[in-house]
């Protein structure tokens, strides 16, 4: 196992990991008000793992959710959304240590910008400062 090389002014890890909370078959709630009200997640766009390894995500990763609860055109759909609050603990860059009440996401249009136009509740820092269009709608950033 080799180390992971910089490649040409670009270090070779790009942000901070968060420890990962959520994994696939994990239900979440839906933090904006997009019309849907619980979804499952169901991929990791760009995890690469170990074989029938479950892949994991965190706070500011973008992952795949089915919709489960909410309005009847938005159930049984598809989209991409990212992790903006996770129950399991994380430890930051200062040594605080932080974790939510629940599990929730925001759901993404095809195109890439958030569904809602509005965030209920609180977002964590680390995915306002990944994804500044979520920022923008957030009330709250912990």
């Amino acid at each position: 196992m080799g180390a992971k090389r910089a490649v040409a002014g670009k270090p070779a890890f790009s942000r901070r990991r968060v420890n990962t909370g959520l994994q696939v078959q994990t239900i979440a709630k839906v933090a904006d008000n997009s019309g849907a009200k619980e979804v499952m997640i169901i991929g990791v766009p760009g995890y690469h793992g170990r074989l029938r390894r479950v892949p994991p995500a965190g706070v500011g990763d973008l992952v795949v959710v089915s919709v489960k609860k909410g309005i009847p055109e938005m159930r049984k759909q598809v989209f991409k959304a990212i992790v903006v609050r996770q129950r399991r603990p994380y430890r930051r860059a200062d040594g605080t240590w932080i974790a939510f009440e629940d599990n929730a996401v925001v759901i993404l249009t095809p195109e890439g910008t958030p569904k809602g136009s509005e965030i209920r509740g609180p977002i964590a820092r680390e995915a306002a400062e990944r994804w500044p269009q979520i920022a923008n709608l957030a009330s709250m950033i912990i």
